[in-house]
Protein backbone atom coordinates (compact mmCIF):
# COMPACT_ATOMS: atom_id res chain seq x y z
CA UNK A 1 0.00 0.00 0.00
CA UNK A 2 1.10 3.53 -0.69
CA UNK A 3 1.57 6.15 2.01
CA UNK A 4 -1.60 7.90 0.82
CA UNK A 5 -3.63 4.70 1.17
CA UNK A 6 -2.32 4.10 4.69
CA UNK A 7 -3.11 7.69 5.63
CA UNK A 8 -6.64 7.42 4.21
CA UNK A 9 -7.20 4.18 6.15
CA UNK A 10 -6.06 5.77 9.43
CA UNK A 11 -8.31 8.77 8.76
CA UNK A 12 -11.25 6.40 8.12
CA UNK A 13 -10.67 4.66 11.48
CA UNK A 14 -10.38 7.95 13.38
CA UNK A 15 -13.38 9.46 11.60
CA UNK A 16 -15.60 6.46 12.37
CA UNK A 17 -14.63 6.67 16.06
CA UNK A 18 -15.37 10.40 16.08
CA UNK A 19 -18.78 9.86 14.47
CA UNK A 20 -19.75 7.36 17.18
CA UNK A 21 -18.43 9.70 19.90
CA UNK A 22 -20.44 12.60 18.44
CA UNK A 23 -23.59 10.46 18.25
CA UNK A 24 -23.12 9.33 21.85
CA UNK A 25 -22.70 12.96 22.94
CA UNK A 26 -25.85 14.01 21.09
CA UNK A 27 -27.73 11.06 22.61
CA UNK A 28 -27.29 12.51 26.11
CA UNK A 29 -30.02 15.03 25.29
CA UNK A 30 -32.71 12.43 24.65
CA UNK A 31 -33.76 9.57 26.89
CA UNK A 32 -34.55 7.29 23.96
CA UNK A 33 -31.10 7.55 22.42
CA UNK A 34 -29.46 7.20 25.83
CA UNK A 35 -31.23 3.84 25.99
CA UNK A 36 -29.82 3.01 22.56
CA UNK A 37 -26.23 3.60 23.62
CA UNK A 38 -26.78 1.78 26.92
CA UNK A 39 -27.19 -1.38 24.84
CA UNK A 40 -23.89 -3.27 25.31
CA UNK A 41 -23.07 -3.71 21.60
CA UNK A 42 -24.95 -0.87 19.85
CA UNK A 43 -21.98 1.54 19.90
CA UNK A 44 -19.64 -1.13 18.52
CA UNK A 45 -22.15 -1.93 15.79
CA UNK A 46 -22.40 1.74 14.82
CA UNK A 47 -18.60 2.03 14.77
CA UNK A 48 -18.08 -0.99 12.51
CA UNK A 49 -20.83 0.06 10.11
CA UNK A 50 -19.54 3.64 9.99
CA UNK A 51 -16.00 2.46 9.24
CA UNK A 52 -17.11 0.16 6.41
CA UNK A 53 -19.36 2.86 4.92
CA UNK A 54 -16.47 5.35 4.97
CA UNK A 55 -14.19 2.77 3.30
CA UNK A 56 -16.83 2.16 0.61
CA UNK A 57 -17.30 5.89 -0.06
CA UNK A 58 -13.55 6.61 -0.04
CA UNK A 59 -12.55 3.46 -1.97
CA UNK A 60 -10.49 5.39 -4.58
CA UNK A 61 -8.44 6.90 -1.72
CA UNK A 62 -7.93 3.86 0.52
CA UNK A 63 -7.40 1.35 -2.31
CA UNK A 64 -3.86 1.49 -3.73
CA UNK A 65 -4.67 -0.41 -6.96
CA UNK A 66 -7.44 -0.86 -9.47
CA UNK A 67 -9.53 -3.82 -8.18
CA UNK A 68 -9.65 -5.38 -11.67
CA UNK A 69 -5.99 -5.00 -12.69
CA UNK A 70 -3.76 -8.13 -12.54
CA UNK A 71 -0.25 -6.71 -11.88
CA UNK A 72 1.74 -9.93 -12.21
CA UNK A 73 -0.24 -13.19 -12.45
CA UNK A 74 2.95 -15.25 -12.05
CA UNK A 75 5.01 -13.68 -9.25
CA UNK A 76 2.23 -12.00 -7.23
CA UNK A 77 -0.26 -14.87 -7.33
CA UNK A 78 -1.67 -15.63 -3.83
CA UNK A 79 0.82 -13.29 -2.15
CA UNK A 80 0.39 -13.39 1.65
CA UNK A 81 -0.73 -10.24 3.56
CA UNK A 82 2.10 -7.75 4.07
CA UNK A 83 2.75 -4.02 4.34
CA UNK A 84 2.66 -3.82 0.55
CA UNK A 85 -0.52 -5.90 0.19
CA UNK A 86 -2.56 -5.37 3.36
CA UNK A 87 -4.86 -8.35 2.72
CA UNK A 88 -2.61 -10.19 0.27
CA UNK A 89 -3.41 -10.97 -3.35
CA UNK A 90 -5.75 -13.49 -4.95
CA UNK A 91 -5.23 -16.22 -7.53
CA UNK A 92 -5.19 -13.59 -10.32
CA UNK A 93 -2.62 -11.41 -8.45
CA UNK A 94 -5.27 -8.74 -7.75
CA UNK A 95 -4.94 -6.76 -4.52
CA UNK A 96 -7.50 -8.16 -2.06
CA UNK A 97 -7.68 -4.92 -0.03
CA UNK A 98 -8.51 -2.90 -3.15
CA UNK A 99 -11.20 -5.41 -4.12
CA UNK A 100 -12.46 -5.41 -0.53
CA UNK A 101 -12.87 -1.61 -0.54
CA UNK A 102 -14.59 -1.45 -3.92
CA UNK A 103 -16.60 -4.57 -3.10
CA UNK A 104 -17.95 -2.78 -0.03
CA UNK A 105 -19.52 -0.25 -2.37
CA UNK A 106 -21.35 -2.97 -4.28
CA UNK A 107 -22.36 -5.20 -1.35
CA UNK A 108 -23.41 -2.40 1.00
CA UNK A 109 -25.09 -0.54 -1.86
CA UNK A 110 -27.19 -3.55 -2.82
CA UNK A 111 -27.95 -4.22 0.85
CA UNK A 112 -29.11 -0.66 1.54
CA UNK A 113 -31.03 -0.10 -1.70
CA UNK A 114 -32.59 -3.56 -1.69
CA UNK A 115 -33.70 -3.12 1.93
CA UNK A 116 -35.10 0.34 1.11
CA UNK A 117 -37.22 -1.14 -1.69
CA UNK A 118 -38.34 -4.06 0.48
CA UNK A 119 -39.24 -1.96 3.53
CA UNK A 120 -41.02 0.71 1.48
CA UNK A 121 -43.12 -1.81 -0.44
CA UNK A 122 -43.77 -3.98 2.62
CA UNK A 123 -44.82 -0.97 4.70
CA UNK A 124 -47.27 0.23 2.03
CA UNK A 125 -48.84 -3.20 1.54
CA UNK A 126 -49.03 -3.90 5.27
CA UNK A 127 -50.53 -0.47 6.01
CA UNK A 128 -53.20 -0.81 3.29
CA UNK A 129 -54.08 -4.35 4.39
CA UNK A 130 -54.30 -3.43 8.07
CA UNK A 131 -56.23 -0.21 7.53
CA UNK A 132 -58.89 -1.41 5.07
CA UNK A 133 -59.15 -5.02 6.36
CA UNK A 134 -61.94 -7.21 4.92
CA UNK A 135 -61.40 -8.34 1.32
CA UNK A 136 -58.43 -6.02 0.74
CA UNK A 137 -56.63 -7.58 3.70
CA UNK A 138 -57.55 -11.10 2.58
CA UNK A 139 -56.27 -10.65 -0.97
CA UNK A 140 -53.02 -8.91 0.02
CA UNK A 141 -52.19 -11.32 2.84
CA UNK A 142 -52.83 -14.38 0.68
CA UNK A 143 -50.38 -12.91 -1.80
CA UNK A 144 -47.90 -12.44 1.04
CA UNK A 145 -48.41 -16.06 2.10
CA UNK A 146 -47.56 -17.20 -1.43
CA UNK A 147 -44.46 -14.99 -1.44
CA UNK A 148 -43.29 -16.39 1.91
CA UNK A 149 -43.86 -19.95 0.69
CA UNK A 150 -41.61 -19.49 -2.36
CA UNK A 151 -37.84 -19.51 -1.70
CA UNK A 152 -36.38 -16.14 -2.71
CA UNK A 153 -33.37 -17.73 -4.38
CA UNK A 154 -35.75 -19.73 -6.61
CA UNK A 155 -37.45 -16.50 -7.76
CA UNK A 156 -34.08 -14.89 -8.48
CA UNK A 157 -32.98 -17.97 -10.43
CA UNK A 158 -36.09 -17.63 -12.59
CA UNK A 159 -35.25 -13.94 -13.18
CA UNK A 160 -31.70 -14.87 -14.22
CA UNK A 161 -33.04 -17.55 -16.55
CA UNK A 162 -35.36 -15.03 -18.18
CA UNK A 163 -32.93 -12.09 -18.47
CA UNK A 164 -29.56 -13.88 -18.52
CA UNK A 165 -27.11 -11.73 -16.51
CA UNK A 166 -28.77 -9.12 -14.28
CA UNK A 167 -27.19 -5.66 -14.02
CA UNK A 168 -26.53 -3.98 -10.68
CA UNK A 169 -29.81 -2.05 -10.83
CA UNK A 170 -31.92 -5.05 -11.87
CA UNK A 171 -30.28 -7.33 -9.29
CA UNK A 172 -31.03 -4.79 -6.55
CA UNK A 173 -34.61 -4.44 -7.78
CA UNK A 174 -35.23 -8.20 -7.94
CA UNK A 175 -33.80 -8.74 -4.45
CA UNK A 176 -35.83 -5.84 -3.07
CA UNK A 177 -39.06 -7.02 -4.68
CA UNK A 178 -38.65 -10.50 -3.18
CA UNK A 179 -37.76 -9.40 0.36
CA UNK A 180 -40.77 -7.36 1.56
CA UNK A 181 -43.19 -10.07 2.65
CA UNK A 182 -42.16 -10.36 6.32
CA UNK A 183 -42.15 -6.56 6.71
CA UNK A 184 -45.70 -6.31 5.39
CA UNK A 185 -46.95 -8.72 8.06
CA UNK A 186 -45.15 -6.78 10.79
CA UNK A 187 -46.57 -3.43 9.63
CA UNK A 188 -50.06 -4.89 9.19
CA UNK A 189 -50.11 -6.06 12.81
CA UNK A 190 -49.04 -2.61 14.00
CA UNK A 191 -51.61 -0.82 11.83
CA UNK A 192 -54.41 -3.08 13.05
CA UNK A 193 -53.70 -1.81 16.57
CA UNK A 194 -53.28 1.83 15.52
CA UNK A 195 -56.40 2.13 13.35
CA UNK A 196 -58.64 2.02 16.45
CA UNK A 197 -56.71 4.72 18.31
CA UNK A 198 -58.50 7.99 19.05
CA UNK A 199 -56.38 10.15 16.73
CA UNK A 200 -57.17 7.89 13.74
CA UNK A 201 -60.88 7.73 14.57
CA UNK A 202 -60.94 11.54 14.92
CA UNK A 203 -59.18 11.99 11.56
CA UNK A 204 -61.72 9.74 9.83
CA UNK A 205 -64.61 11.57 11.52
CA UNK A 206 -63.28 14.87 10.18
CA UNK A 207 -63.36 13.48 6.65
CA UNK A 208 -59.60 13.20 6.15
CA UNK A 209 -58.88 11.08 3.03
CA UNK A 210 -57.80 7.51 3.74
CA UNK A 211 -54.46 7.96 1.98
CA UNK A 212 -53.63 10.92 4.21
CA UNK A 213 -54.69 9.02 7.32
CA UNK A 214 -52.47 6.07 6.37
CA UNK A 215 -49.35 8.00 5.33
CA UNK A 216 -49.78 11.04 7.55
CA UNK A 217 -51.01 9.51 10.81
CA UNK A 218 -50.78 5.72 10.91
CA UNK A 219 -47.38 4.94 9.33
CA UNK A 220 -45.47 7.66 11.27
CA UNK A 221 -46.74 6.10 14.50
CA UNK A 222 -45.63 2.66 13.27
CA UNK A 223 -42.11 3.94 12.59
CA UNK A 224 -40.44 2.00 15.42
CA UNK A 225 -40.99 -1.55 14.06
CA UNK A 226 -40.38 -0.31 10.50
CA UNK A 227 -36.96 1.12 11.45
CA UNK A 228 -35.97 -2.07 13.25
CA UNK A 229 -37.17 -4.16 10.30
CA UNK A 230 -35.14 -1.97 7.93
CA UNK A 231 -31.96 -2.52 9.94
CA UNK A 232 -32.47 -6.28 9.86
CA UNK A 233 -33.45 -6.27 6.18
CA UNK A 234 -30.10 -4.78 5.14
CA UNK A 235 -28.30 -7.79 6.61
CA UNK A 236 -30.71 -10.25 5.00
CA UNK A 237 -30.36 -8.62 1.57
CA UNK A 238 -26.57 -8.53 1.94
CA UNK A 239 -26.48 -12.26 2.71
CA UNK A 240 -28.73 -13.02 -0.26
CA UNK A 241 -26.53 -10.98 -2.61
CA UNK A 242 -23.42 -12.74 -1.29
CA UNK A 243 -25.06 -16.13 -1.83
CA UNK A 244 -26.08 -15.28 -5.38
CA UNK A 245 -22.64 -13.87 -6.23
CA UNK A 246 -20.99 -16.96 -4.78
CA UNK A 247 -23.15 -19.11 -7.06
CA UNK A 248 -22.16 -16.97 -10.04
CA UNK A 249 -25.60 -15.43 -10.67
CA UNK A 250 -25.17 -12.20 -8.72
CA UNK A 251 -22.69 -9.41 -9.38
CA UNK A 252 -20.85 -10.22 -12.60
CA UNK A 253 -17.03 -10.62 -12.41
CA UNK A 254 -14.59 -8.96 -12.59
CA UNK A 255 -16.57 -6.29 -10.72
CA UNK A 256 -15.82 -7.04 -7.07
CA UNK A 257 -18.37 -7.82 -4.40
CA UNK A 258 -17.78 -9.64 -1.15
CA UNK A 259 -19.77 -12.61 -2.45
CA UNK A 260 -17.78 -13.17 -5.65
CA UNK A 261 -14.52 -12.52 -3.74
CA UNK A 262 -15.36 -15.58 -1.65
CA UNK A 263 -16.21 -17.52 -4.81
CA UNK A 264 -12.90 -16.53 -6.47
CA UNK A 265 -10.92 -17.68 -3.45
CA UNK A 266 -12.85 -20.88 -2.77
CA UNK A 267 -10.45 -23.00 -4.85
CA UNK A 268 -7.45 -21.79 -2.79
CA UNK A 269 -9.10 -21.64 0.62
CA UNK A 270 -6.52 -24.03 2.12
CA UNK A 271 -3.40 -22.59 0.49
CA UNK A 272 -4.42 -18.90 0.51
CA UNK A 273 -7.21 -18.48 3.11
CA UNK A 274 -6.91 -14.68 3.13
CA UNK A 275 -8.60 -14.54 -0.29
CA UNK A 276 -11.90 -15.55 1.34
CA UNK A 277 -11.33 -14.76 5.02
CA UNK A 278 -11.61 -10.97 4.91
CA UNK A 279 -14.70 -10.83 2.69
CA UNK A 280 -16.45 -13.48 4.78
CA UNK A 281 -15.45 -11.68 7.98
CA UNK A 282 -16.82 -8.40 6.61
CA UNK A 283 -20.18 -9.98 5.81
CA UNK A 284 -20.36 -11.52 9.28
CA UNK A 285 -19.41 -8.23 10.96
CA UNK A 286 -21.99 -6.25 8.99
CA UNK A 287 -24.80 -8.70 9.80
CA UNK A 288 -23.85 -8.85 13.50
CA UNK A 289 -23.49 -5.07 13.68
CA UNK A 290 -26.91 -4.57 12.08
CA UNK A 291 -28.44 -7.02 14.55
CA UNK A 292 -26.81 -5.10 17.42
CA UNK A 293 -28.08 -1.78 16.06
CA UNK A 294 -31.57 -3.26 15.59
CA UNK A 295 -31.56 -4.50 19.21
CA UNK A 296 -30.49 -1.04 20.39
CA UNK A 297 -33.19 0.62 18.29
CA UNK A 298 -35.77 -1.77 19.69
CA UNK A 299 -34.80 -0.68 23.21
CA UNK A 300 -34.68 3.01 22.25
CA UNK A 301 -38.04 3.09 20.45
CA UNK A 302 -39.97 0.92 22.91
CA UNK A 303 -42.84 3.17 24.08
CA UNK A 304 -43.26 1.11 27.25
CA UNK A 305 -39.95 2.49 28.52
CA UNK A 306 -40.86 6.13 27.95
CA UNK A 307 -41.47 8.15 31.12
CA UNK A 308 -45.16 8.70 31.83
Amino acid sequence: MTFGSWLALVVAIVLSAEVVRWLRHRALRHERWRRFFRHPTAAWGCGILTFLIIVAIAAPLVAPLDPIVQPDPVRLKNHAPSLTFLMGTDVFSRDVWSRFAYGARVSLGIGALGALIAVSLGSCVGAVAGYYRRWVDAILMRGVDIGLALPRIFIVLMAVALWDRLSFAWLTLVIGLTSWFATSRLVRAEVLALRERDFVVAARALGVPSSRVIFGHVLPNAAAPIIVSAALSVGNVLLLEASLSFLGIGVAPPRPSWGNMIADGAVTIYTAPWTTLFAGLAISLVVMSLNAVADGLRDALDPRQDPA
